[in-house]
């Protein structure tokens, strides 16, 4: 495991194609970057930001999400979806997140995830199948 810390950066670029549009995913009928969209990038990039340094058999869930969707992107345009680790608290780590298209910047937030031990949870959500819990 390497040493997960504050300053960690990670960056994400896509080009806003129709599975990422409001219209496609029903969060409104326009065809821009979709919230949701957004969103999911930026969890995507803080979850690749620190996957590499976890130990074998841990990875990170997201558990909170507080965003602002601060403009429209359209469709064709490229978004930067920007994650940096701001603070590590034992398992718990949060990011502050942020989105630019060519224009300007379109998103800004945190998030936060906790490192799991993978084997553990898969137990955990078997034994709630089985309604064991």
């Amino acid at each position: 495991m390497g040493a997960i810390a504050p300053g960690i950066v990670h960056e994400k670029r896509v080009i806003v194609t129709e599975e990422y549009t409001a219209k496609h995913l029903g969060s409104g009928s326009v065809q821009v970057l979709a919230s949701p969209a957004m969103i999911a990038l930026m969890e995507r990039a803080s979850h690749e930001a620190v996957e590499p340094l976890l130990a074998a058999g841990q990875t990170t869930v997201g558990v909170l999400v507080a965003v602002r969707h601060l403009a429209a992107t359209p469709l064709g345009m490229e978004v930067r979806i920007c994650s940096e680790l701001t603070t590590v608290d034992g398992r718990k780590l949060t990011f502050k997140v942020e989105a630019f298209d060519t224009a300007e910047k379109v998103g800004e937030g945190t998030h936060e995830r906790y490192i799991i031990e993978l084997a553990r949870f898969e137990e955990r959500l078997q034994r709630k199948r089985e309604g064991k819990l």
